[in-house]
């Protein structure tokens, strides 16, 4: 099932961002084998969960994949691996290069042993400059690439992170799509390439096509930044009742707008509305002045006003209410699962809609080493020799599900 059903990807990443692009793999069908060392992936620790080594983080992150638990201190341990690098079509891995290479797994052995191989990197930062070999986390690259800088910039007041993963997951979804393109090259012409995704040069990609602006030129144009969206106005809209989100952003919208509020002669009446240009230039008064109005209303009121208007508007969503959107209730994004440890969760479905081969939750999150003596039969090795890696501690597996 799913457009890379074949496809054979070792994953040697933790946390966030290497998982998530991973398990965006393993959804389109590839076989995505979780390369974990003995202590497990460190999500497996975050969030509440029913088991050790099962949080909701790590449950929500690595679904479509089977786990591998070796050390690879042991030359056993790196030997099976290599058995296992031999087969494949992908090396996915977030561990330092200079790392890799005291593992003798850079490029150039593993490249020896399998010339096809698509070796991918996701690490913090490009290795041609002073940052190649520093170590790097979401919070790190959101501070570095402006990200946190914008907050304080529309508010007034500290510069602030994104209470999410994003860096992680921009950076995952970007290495996806590299990490397919190199595959395509690489069934073209049976050679494969190592491929590099640095976190954050791909951030700053990502914000600054916003926000790079009168920088753009040389001379400059101005300091920088998107106006619009650097307004301290710039947020979900109070309501009576509740909040609503909504961008009253084209002429035609605000037509429509005006029209249904009853004030279609303002742009006429007050110049500060005539047209986007003039709209842009005093944003932080338009914005304020539709905070003001939607205060006279319900949600419910104005979600009805803002359809008949054609413009776009969504309800401002909570943890417990997003829950029950009914555009997600109808498309049946949350799905419900039962994990044969964990019990009964909650999954939310791969996003993209596939109408020949389509991608899906096929195999809940693994435990850890759960299919170790399964994936190691596939690349060779006797059931004497998995047992003697199991009782040298080089291969790690569950004794028995757990209660």
């Amino acid at each position: 099932m799913g457009p890379i059903a074949g496809l054979k990807i070792l994953d040697m990443t933790s946390v966030v961002m290497g998982p998530f692009a991973s398990q965006a793999l393993g959804d389109m069908g590839a076989d995505v084998i979780k390369i974990e060392p003995p202590e497990g992936d460190i999500t497996r620790q975050i969030g509440p969960g029913r088991h050790a080594d099962m949080g909701a983080i790590y449950l929500n992150a690595n679904r479509n994949k089977r786990s591998l638990c070796l050390n690879l201190k042991e030359a056993d341990g790196l030997a099976a691996l290599k058995a296992l690098i031999s087969g494949a079509d992908v090396l996915m891995y977030n561990i330092r290069p200079k790392a890799m290479a005291r593992l003798g797994l850079d490029y150039e052995t593993v490249a020896a042993l399998n010339p096809r191989l698509v070796y991918a990197g996701l690490f913090g930062f490009g290795q041609n400059g002073p940052y190649a070999d520093d170590p790097a986390y979401d919070d790190l690259i959101q501070g570095g690439s402006t990200l946190a800088s914008l907050f304080a910039i529309g508010t007034g007041g500290e510069p602030r992170y994104v209470p999410s993963a994003v860096a992680d997951r921009v950076v995952g979804l970007s290495a996806v799509g590299a990490i397919c393109a190199a595959v395509i090259h690489a069934l073209k012409t049976g050679q494969g390439q190592r491929v590099d995704i640095p976190m954050f040069e791909t951030m700053v990609n990502f914000v600054l096509g916003d926000h790079l602006g009168g920088l753009t030129f040389d001379p400059p144009l101005d300091r920088g930044g998107y106006a619009r969206q650097l307004s301290a106005q710039r947020r979900p809209y109070r309501t009576r009742d509740g909040y609503v989100c909504a961008l009253v952003y084209t002429d035609k919208h605000w037509t429509r707008f005006l029209a249904e509020m009853g004030l279609a002669d303002l742009p006429q009446r007050d110049p500060r509305f005539a047209g986007f240009t003039n709209r842009m230039a005093n944003i932080d008064f338009v914005y304020s002045e539709l905070s003001r109005w939607f205060g006279d209303r319900t949600t419910a009121e104005w979600l009805d006003l803002l359809r008949r208007a054609d413009v776009p508007a969504l309800p401002m969503h909570d943890f417990a209410s997003i829950l029950s959107d009914r555009h997600l209730v109808a498309t049946d994004y949350f799905q419900m699962q039962d994990h044969p440890t964990e019990g009964r969760i909650r999954t939310m479905r791969n996003p993209t809609d596939w109408f020949g081969t389509p991608a899906g939750s096929r195999e809940p999150a693994p435990r850890k080493g759960e299919q170790g003596r399964e994936i190691l039969r596939e690349a060779g090795l006797s059931d004497t020799e998995i047992a003697d890696l199991v009782q040298r501690g080089v291969l790690h597996v569950p004794d028995a599900p757990a209660a």
